[in-house]
């Protein structure tokens, strides 16, 4: 029921954004060290890229069915290539962050290393000089004790110095061991990992950033078509529910216009009872009137001609000259 929750695709939107935000931005560092004399127009260029990689695999997904064999081969090839671009910046990004993390390191390591082959050096000097003084000495008769006397004092300056120097080395060992101590903290598990796979610490490093590079931006792309697939579902439960609410709303008219149609014709009905209820009735029909025609008798008529003198005579009209 999870998948139904409205806030889900905005879940899988919130995912996508962050995942794809996180590896373009660590890509972009990436390539940015990675080509250092032009940083800014690196930024700029990955910067598109990114987006146009993820705009591209949403409208493959959207559009597969809708667009040519070619445009769609050319824009799958595109989106692997930049996927794999990607890794690379994200590899460089990895890398550098895990080289300023040891470099530190390193050079203690290093400086500690040679303190220690050193510190050998001067010993076995020590014992040389040692064993060159016991032959000189035992060269000598037993009566030349002014002889082994000069002999040792010639000799033990040197190998005085040589005690110095052991000294201050054994000291300066014991320095750089307890800032390796510390500053192996930053680095420690991976070299934990390095001693139980029984290899060194930068095999064990690139062997995780590969892990990480080949998760990263292809877990991106899949949660932005995944959030593509969830906005489609959503349109089409939308637009679903729309139809089934259009549906009922045309349901209830049909009926309401059924009712009224049933209105109309019981009222109809109920007018035409009552216009033959009155017409089947004898008390409410009317008697025609007889139409009597009269024939005109022309001895009726007036004499025009009489008439027309009287008036002359009378002088209401006057004759024509």
């Amino acid at each position: 029921m999870f998948e139904q929750s409205k806030s889900f695709p905005k879940l899988v939107g919130l995912s996508a954004l962050l995942i794809a935000g996180s590896a373009a931005f660590f890509s972009v560092f990436g390539l940015s060290k990675l080509f250092a004399g032009a940083q800014f127009a690196v930024v700029i260029m990955a910067g598109s890229l990114e987006f146009g990689k993820l705009v591209a695999a949403s409208f493959l997904y959207r559009y597969w069915d809708k667009i040519n064999i070619a445009h769609r081969t050319y824009m799958t090839i595109a989106t692997v290539i930049l996927i794999l671009i990607t890794s690379a910046g994200i590899f460089g990004f990895l890398s550098n962050a895990y080289q300023g993390a040891t470099v530190s390191f390193e050079k203690e390591t290093t400086a500690l290393l040679y303190k220690e082959d050193r510190l050998e050096q001067l010993q076995n000097d020590k014992k040389f000089l040692k064993e060159e003084l016991e032959a000189a000495v035992a060269e000598l008769p037993d009566n030349y004790r002014t002889a082994k006397r000069k002999l040792r004092e010639e000799y033990q300056p040197k190998i005085n110095k040589i005690n110095d120097d052991i000294i201050n080395l054994k000291s300066e060992v014991g320095d750089l061991k307890v800032q390796i101590i510390e500053t192996g903290v930053e680095v420690g598990p991976a070299i934990y990992l390095a001693r139980v796979f029984d290899t060194d610490v930068d095999s064990v490093v690139k062997f995780f950033i590969f892990i990480l590079i080949f998760v990263f931006d292809p877990m991106a792309v899949m949660f932005v078509i995944s959030y593509n697939v969830t906005l489609l579902d959503r349109e089409k439960n939308n637009n679903a529910s729309s139809d089934s609410n259009i549906t009922i709303t045309n349901s209830n008219n049909s009926k309401l216009r059924k009712w009224w149609e049933l209105y109309g014709e019981k009222k109809r009905e109920f007018k035409e009872n009552i216009k033959e209820t009155i017409g089947n009735d004898d008390r409410f029909k009317t008697k025609k009137k007889e139409v009597v025609e009269i024939e005109p008798d022309p001895n009726d008529l007036p004499d025009i001609k009489k008439k027309n003198k009287s008036r002359l005579r009378k002088g209401e009209i006057r004759s024509d000259r």
